[in-house]
């Protein structure tokens, strides 16, 4: 399923134009992707949780030369469902 699709969907369940369905659809994802970036968590009872992981310094090797590299810290997004969403998908 693309966006447009996932907006026809909510179309289809809640009698929004597409356009405000659209513009629902944008608000949620910038209000998640902003409270992710401060390092905060978002749950969604029965969906799940998002949150923001560390991932520690490590080393890596290049597979072109095989070349050892340092790999810097980083943060990652991570999502982790809820009861509901894997009672749903099994």
């Amino acid at each position: 399923m693309n966006r447009a699709e996932l907006i026809e969907g909510m179309v289809e369940k809640s009698g929004l134009t597409k356009k405000d369905a659209g513009a629902a659809l944008d608000a949620a994802l910038a209000t998640v992707t902003e409270t992710m970036a401060n390092g905060d968590t978002v749950s969604l009872i029965g969906f799940g949780t998002f949150s923001v992981k560390d991932r520690a310094a490590r080393k890596g090797r290049n597979p072109a030369t095989g070349a050892e590299i340092d790999i810097k810290a980083s943060k990652a997004p991570a999502f982790k469902p809820g009861k509901g969403l894997k009672d749903a998908c099994n």
